[in-house]
């Protein structure tokens, strides 16, 4: 079709919210390759941007886009045998949090790197978001935070066991070393969105852990269900896009993201003398050469650049 009979993309007005729509389903997924195209052609057409992840075992990720065209992804991705229960989990930005649209095909839609491990033979139980608390504030429950270390460190539950994973290929040697011997003890876990927690829940299953639970719907649905007020969550929510971070009721918080090593600034750490938007933050300065540095500065002042070169087209 030539270009000038394309369907013109969807992109939200400027003073219209961005709907945000986080999504995974573990499926046995025949043929998971020919699903892509399709999927991406549609994406394109609807404006939708974000990632999508297909492999055998199901889908995951996260899309923005108008709510009519997350609609349809969504009302697409639900007629794939196998993915029709598909549930997903609602936010809103106040721009696009995503540069560009890719569905990519993956092994794992989730990488633990543990073979046979298959949320579909058994996963540990769902709590829901209201029933949360009364669990992890039993002092006989080990609440244990299942994401990774850069995630951790602006925010999680009160109370909770940080493994300090780098990613989560590290989780399953983290269980082996952490001394969790008595297998009857309740254990409760915990991620962003509630992915990860059902290879983690299914694993320790698999390692004979007998009291093994897991928050429904992640982080993100306990704090868009659980009034601010009679929350146990502490500080903000990592998430994988220009947003950085949520807080109670899915709001943007403060955090931003250092482009230099791409972990959560926060308000505090944006006020050292460490902190250069684009080249350097505490986490990474003492890691970083002088000579890199620069390389980070020309290459901020090209992508501001950009940005002003592609505002005044728009203009």
């Amino acid at each position: 079709m030539p270009a000038s009979m394309k369907t013109p993309a969807k992109t939200p007005a400027p003073n219209q919210p961005v709907v945000v729509a986080a999504l995974y389903h573990f499926a046995k997924l025949a043929g998971h390759e020919a699903l892509q195209a399709p999927l991406s052609r549609l994406c394109d057409e609807q404006g939708v941007r974000g990632t999508l992840l297909l492999a055998r075992e199901g889908i995951n990720g996260t899309i923005a886009g108008t709510r009519e065209a997350i609609e349809a992804v969504l009302a697409h991705i639900r007629t794939i045998p196998g993915l029709e229960p598909l549930e997903h989990k609602e936010s809103s930005a106040h721009k696009m949090p995503f540069r560009r649209m890719k569905v990519r095909l993956k092994k794992e839609i989730v990488t633990m790197g543990v073979p046979d491990i298959d949320p579909l033979e058994g996963v540990g139980a769902y709590v829901e978001p209201k029933d949360w608390n009364a669990l992890i504030s039993d002092p006989e429950t080990v609440v244990i935070d299942t994401r990774n270390d850069y995630e951790v460190g602006i925010g999680t539950f009160k109370g909770a066991v940080n493994p300090e994973t780098h990613t989560f290929r590290e989780f399953p040697g983290w269980v082996d070393e952490a001394g969790l011997t008595d297998k009857s003890r309740p254990i409760a876990m915990f991620c962003t969105g509630g992915i990860r927690c059902e290879k983690a829940t299914a694993f320790m299953r698999a390692k004979g852990y007998e009291n093994v639970y897991h928050l429904k719907g992640g982080i993100l649905k306990y704090l868009e269900n659980v009034p601010e007020e009679e929350s146990l969550w502490q500080g903000s929510c990592f998430v994988f896009d220009e947003r950085v971070a949520v807080t109670h009721g899915l709001r943007e918080s403060d955090e931003i993201l250092c482009r230099a090593c791409r972990n959560p600034v926060t308000p505090e750490e944006q006020a050292s003398e460490l902190y250069e938007d684009g080249v350097s933050c505490p986490h990474c300065y003492e890691t970083r050469s002088e000579e890199d540095r620069a390389r980070f500065r020309i290459r901020h002042q090209q992508m501001l650049a950009a940005r002003a070169a592609a505002v005044s087209e728009e203009a």
